[in-house]
């Protein structure tokens, strides 16, 4: 009978091989996070993770009305005169970026930059000239004529 003895050191190393091995699979099962979308007002800031985003790809036709329609998770305080900061990821900036408010496109064009600072009043304004206190804002990613990825801020009108 014989009996196959391993030092020590022979032992760590296959723990340690192992151990490697089984973080490789635990990382492999992991999703990888979307980026992150900031709103700043004043020294206030928030930021969340994408209501829908497929890893850079288009998402379905279909799907887009009913992300666009999801509550905000995140809510904003705004009074009328201050300035609104935006910052995305770069991935997001790389592809373009554009506001939709209450579901609605605000913009024509994509925007190209990682940052960008718009008026608190121009929010809580209707298509009608009425004013509102709440509106849904949501950051857009775009590629081309798709869009790719949703991040959505709830701003409440701060009472002076």
């Amino acid at each position: 009978m014989t009996v196959a003895f391993f030092s020590g050191r022979s032992r760590r190393a296959g723990a340690a091989l192992g151990a490697v091995s089984a973080g490789l699979l635990v990382l492999a099962a992991c999703e990888k996070p979307t980026p992150l979308a900031t709103v700043t007002v004043g020294d206030s800031s928030i930021n969340t993770a994408a209501a829908c985003y497929n890893d850079g790809k288009a998402i379905k036709t279909a799907d887009i009305q009913p992300c666009l329609n999801k509550k905000a998770e995140k809510v904003v305080e705004i009074a009328m005169d201050d300035k609104v900061r935006f910052g995305v990821d770069p991935t997001i900036a790389e592809h373009g970026w554009t506001l939709f408010i209450n579901g609605q496109q605000a913009e024509q064009e994509p925007y190209k930059k990682t940052y960008r600072t718009i008026p608190g009043n121009a929010f809580f304004s209707t298509q009608t000239g009425e004013t509102t206190s709440d509106t849904q804002v949501s950051i857009v990613e775009t590629n081309g004529k798709t869009l790719t990825g949703i991040w959505h801020f709830e701003f409440k009108k701060k009472n002076s």
